[in-house]
């Protein structure tokens, strides 16, 4: 199925914004994709700057079957621009809704429905997401709705494309201050790196005769506005050093500007041919730098590479935290994504538990004694507490131990789930009701027999509709076990059948059994006796022979 963007976080008319979960779990939930290790790309920046224009030239790029491009001998110099990914000169640019104008365009975040598969260097396949956002600084949105896209974007990103036009300015920085606190407290809690890489994207640079198009000229500008010097205020400089403590990886690209055509013609649709050829140049520089299979960066929180499925997690914690009309405060930032990395943890752990568990007694495997199952699930329980013990957490181990109570508790629950599924398998068990049944029919028979050899007509009459009536219900319950219809009668049925059999049936063969085991005892007792005063006797005789013949 072709692949269109989705709104994953909606912004609505009063200032909030809202995680549309169905629609991120319908992505990143994919029976295919969820087991994957994810790398997310994120663009972000001011609006109407081509986030989503520059978005639907990644999309290009991921969908070139690599394979074509190894057959061609293209891989090796993809670095260099030879690749010709960017296809015919004449194909509109689809994918990421974008248009000319001076409006806003896009809300909320949106992701591409389709998650598109990169085979790494070391033959893993990785994952890839694309993120667009809300434009920030529209006459629309207030400043905490700009900081609260950004915040969200970053924050999910493996790679943070941070789209700006003409020059790296100071108030570009200012944006990133709530992370360089975030930070902080994330490098105190559990030493590592919170973010990973994030790209300055220089748009329309017009001073390529100070620094020239690209990644080496972009290198040089972002040193420039990240020195730190004594003539700076001390504010400046603790968020230059910051912002460099944030992130793994931190680098800067120039682009020239697309064209007048690009910039100026209201039907323009993406077309290669109304592009200037510097820009298509860079083009082929800048999306291999960020996407190709050994640049590619996989999501990683508290140290762990982040699988498609528990980007969701961190997706509603982060949410959480922005639902309120003031930003959030960098500890609860923190916070946040402590819990949905446990949550993560506690998620892996169950994972653990229900596919050993499915192996060992699930709905395809035959029935096992009850405690060969309790066993089987201390053993498997054990297991699934290491992996979450072993995976790496934040929040320390005082805040992981509610999520260790939580998993144990629901590890608990799955297995009553895996328990009783385990008892239907019991041919005993399922016949237990029918067997109940015939049971009371026959005694019903016996006592109509006895009572009409006593001439007690009236009471065997009495016994023989009994008899009947246990017969018609047995018949129902078969009825219902075939058809699968009338199932509340059926329950009524199997419960009045469990109590007869528990308060009658049951008892009234325990003592049969007693019975009859007590007088095989004590026949044996009998028979033992019996052997050691028979061997005395011919003992006592044999003492007897020999003192007569000793005279």
């Amino acid at each position: 199925m072709e692949g269109r963007p989705v709104q994953i976080v909606v912004a609505k008319e009063d200032h909030t914004f809202e995680l549309d979960e169905e629609a991120l779990a319908n992505i990143v939930c994919q029976e295919h994709v969820k087991d994957k290790h994810i790398a997310v790309i994120s663009v972000a920046g001011a609006f109407r700057k081509g986030k989503s224009f520059l978005l639907d030239f990644f999309l290009r790029y991921l969908k070139v079957n690599v394979f074509q491009l190894l057959l061609l001998g293209y891989q090796k110099n993809i670095h260099s621009g030879s690749a010709d990914w960017l296809g015919p000169e004449d194909r509109p640019l689809t994918g990421f809704s974008w248009r000319g104008g001076c409006e806003r365009d896009t809300t909320g975040i949106l992701a591409w429905s389709e998650i598109l598969m990169v085979d790494a260097p070391n033959g893993e396949k990785i994952a890839v997401l694309l993120l667009d956002t809300q434009g920030a600084f529209d006459s629309q949105s207030t400043v905490r709705d700009c900081a609260t896209i950004f915040a969200l974007s970053t924050m999910t990103s493996s790679v943070q494309v941070y789209n700006l036009s003409q020059n790296i300015q100071e108030d570009d920085l200012q944006h990133l201050q709530l992370f360089t606190e975030y930070g902080r407290l994330a490098l105190e809690d559990s030493g590592d790196v919170p973010f990973q890489k994030l790209e300055f994207l220089v748009r329309d640079w017009s001073f390529p005769y100070e620094a020239s198009y690209g990644q080496e000229g972009g290198s040089s500008i972002l040193e420039r506005r990240l020195q730190i010097s004594d003539k700076q205020h001390p504010e400046l400089q603790a968020l230059r050093r910051h912002i460099r403590a944030c992130f793994t990886d931190i680098s800067c690209f120039l682009m020239p500007h697309p064209g007048l055509k690009v910039a100026t013609n209201p039907n323009f649709d993406g077309r290669l041919t109304d592009i200037e050829p510097d820009f298509k140049d860079q083009l082929k520089i800048l999306v291999p730098l960020l996407l190709s299979p050994e640049n590619l960066v996989v999501k990683q929180i508290g140290g762990n590479r982040i699988r498609a499925k528990e980007l969701l997690h961190y997706f509603q914690s982060y949410m959480a935290i922005y639902k309120g009309d003031e930003l959030p405060e960098p500890k609860s930032m923190l916070e946040a994504t402590a819990e949905a990395n446990n949550l993560s943890a506690v998620a892996g752990a169950k994972e653990v538990y229900s596919t050993m568990m499915e192996s060992i007694c699930g709905g395809d495997k035959p029935f096992m004694s009850s405690n060969a199952l309790d066993g089987e699930h201390l053993r498997v329980k054990d297991k699934a507490m290491e992996h979450f013990v072993g995976r790496r957490k934040m929040g320390g181990a005082e805040f992981s131990e509610k999520y260790k109570e939580r998993l144990e508790q629901e590890i608990e629950e799955q297995f009553g789930h895996y328990r009783t599924q385990n008892e239907s398998k019991n041919i005993f068990k399922a016949f237990k009701t029918p067997a109940t049944l015939f049971v009371v029919a026959i005694f019903f028979y016996f006592v109509s027999g006895f009572l009409g050899l006593l001439g007690l007509y009236p009471l065997a009459n009495l016994a023989n509709l009994m008899m009947g009536l246990t017969l018609v219900t047995l018949c129902t319950w078969a009825y219902i076990r075939y058809s699968g219809g009338m199932r509340d009668i059926g329950t009524v049925i199997d419960f009045v059948a469990e109590a007869i059999w528990e308060k009658a049936v049951r008892p009234a063969y325990l003592n049969m059994a007693g019975s009859g085991l007590e007088q095989v005892t004590q026949q044996m007792t009998n028979i033992t006796m019996g052997t050691q005063v028979a061997a005395g006797v011919g003992n006592h005789t044999r003492a007897n022979i020999s003192k007569a013949k000793s005279s």
